[in-house]
């Protein structure tokens, strides 16, 4: 990739696959790279994809996602992908083993929730992962699978809560608000957070530099999950919300990640308190 102008010249001859790119994280990763970067992504039950010559329909259950791959032959692999856990396992095995054989990396779209077994301090990129939640552990065996891999071949990035206008998390929170439902807060948690477009930024500047490694991409600062969500409903509109708190210990718990070895240049940095006023518009 090439900067004239202080704008990224489009390079069409880097091509990159999106497996999940119908969701919330993985289309907005889309529609940031696709005009810099010969993207394609995989849909599911989302229909309107179809018309789109770029997408290719995946079941992650029933195809082999091998196909995918040969027919694109990308440089980058992103993967977003959701679905059946036993199947996410699979379908990593066999891009791992088309890593192997041909020049290509992948990133892998991971979670906080890898250290969420860990309760008294935040979390970098060299602490060892533990997790008591079925989804964080689905996270770290892909992790572990894709470390044994050759330098360079693959990209874990942990990430935070992510929010924006059109994610799940405050589009439940708007939907609970117009109805006079209890919204869930955690008192006593302590967490990171960041936005679908700057998370999409950081992935953009990833793929431009060739980085490889593990990436932390959260807010630089921490805030308590009540105090957030708070926040949030507050830039949503003059609402009188009825919050349940849920106290799962007595103690401050954590549930953050934060750079320490891997850092990305200021500009692309996050505050939770820009997440809150820049990434989320009122309708």
């Amino acid at each position: 990739m090439t900067e004239k102008n202080g704008r990224w010249k489009r390079e069409k001859g880097k091509k990159i696959l999106i497996l999940g790119a119908s969701g919330f994280i993985g289309n907005a990763l889309y529609k940031e790279l696709c005009n810099f970067f010969d993207t394609y992504g995989t849909f599911y039950s989302n229909t309107s994809f179809r018309s789109n010559q770029q997408f290719f329909r995946y079941d992650i259950e029933q195809d082999d996602i091998t196909k995918i791959l040969k027919k694109v032959r990308p440089d980058y692999i992103i993967s977003a992908v959701r679905g059946n856990f036993a199947s996410q396992v699979i379908a990593h095995e066999f891009i791992v083993q088309y890593l192997i054989k041909n020049s290509c990396r992948l990133l892998f779209i991971s979670s906080a929730n890898v250290f969420d077994a860990y309760s008294k301090y935040p979390s970098y990129e060299n602490d060892k992962t533990l997790s008591e939640s079925i989804y964080g552990r689905l996270k770290i065996k892909i992790e572990n699978m894709l470390m044994r891999l050759p330098k360079g071949k693959a990209t874990i990035l942990r990430v935070p809560m992510v929010f924006g206008n059109a994610s799940p998390r405050v589009k439940e929170i708007k939907t609970l608000l117009d109805s006079d439902e209890p919204i869930e807060v955690f008192p006593n948690l302590i967490i990171n957070v960041t936005s679908d477009d700057r998370l999409t930024q950081q992935v953009h500047y990833l793929i431009n530099r060739d980085k490889n490694g593990v990436f932390h991409l959260g807010s630089y600062d921490l805030v308590q999950h009540e105090e957030f969500i708070k926040e949030i409903i507050k830039r949503l509109g003059n609402y009188h919300p009825v919050l349940k708190r849920v106290y799962t210990t007595n103690e401050d718990r954590y549930l953050a990640v934060l750079p320490k070895e891997n850092k990305l240049p200021k500009n692309l940095g996050v505050t939770y308190q820009e997440v809150i006023d820049h990434h989320l518009l009122v309708d």
